[in-house]
């Protein structure tokens, strides 16, 4: 075990949280056409978004999934491999799948993805390598600008999963006022916890920063 000192310690933490933080802030650069069409697409769509990624991808995929879905965009998440064991029969005409990936060459999640857009026509890919595999096959593109440091040691997807998760976030509240799903009708489906026990509460102080 390594000792470390109280400022080694502080050194370590602000470096990643700096490096985190420059990583979200670039996805402003995110914020282009293909953004604008991938938020219309979203918007727009008459059955499910698929969202999907392996890995720490994965993990940020669920979040994405649950929150689209909180605001009012039917979503779930389908991790690749359960999707080649089967769970691809879920998709049909109509529904849209959401991939994301730093470096779009995961096999497992490529063959899925591959076979996912046969199904259902559209495959947009939120991804740092636009000239990958996955981005190749992709219908529609968003491309995250990430620096070398943006992840620790350049190996593990810290601020890679945070800048992707940033993306997602963004086109959640888009598609939420595009779709014209109001406070009310998230709060009505979202009844439980605090955010269900506050809902009054949320909703009259919404209702007056909307009116400012």
């Amino acid at each position: 075990m390594v000792a470390l000192g109280d400022d080694e310690v502080v050194r370590l933490a602000r470096s990643v949280i700096q490096a985190e933080g420059k990583a979200v802030l670039a996805v402003l650069e995110a914020l282009d056409d293909a953004f604008v069409r991938v938020a219309r697409l979203l918007a727009a769509c008459s059955g499910k978004v698929l969202v999907t990624g392996s890995g720490t991808s994965g993990a940020v995929a669920i979040r994405g999934a649950h929150l689209l879905s909180v605001s009012g965009t039917p979503a779930f998440h389908l991790s690749p491999a359960d999707g080649l064991h089967g769970g691809l029969g879920v998709l049909r005409p109509g529904d849209i799948v959401l991939a994301l990936s730093k470096g779009g060459s995961s096999a497992e999640l490529n063959e899925f993805c591959s076979r996912a857009r046969a199904l259902c026509g559209c495959l947009v890919a939120v991804t740092a390598a636009p000239t990958s595999a996955l981005g190749a096959m992709a219908d529609h593109v968003i491309r995250l600008t990430l620096d070398a440091d943006a992840d620790l040691g350049a190996v593990v997807a810290t601020g890679s999963s945070l800048a992707a998760a940033a993306v997602v976030d963004a086109l959640v509240e888009v598609t939420r006022v595009a779709r014209d799903y109001s406070w009310e009708d998230l709060l009505f489906t979202h009844p439980s916890g605090a955010v269900g026990r506050d809902a009054a509460q949320s909703l009259e102080r919404l209702a007056k920063s909307e009116g400012n």
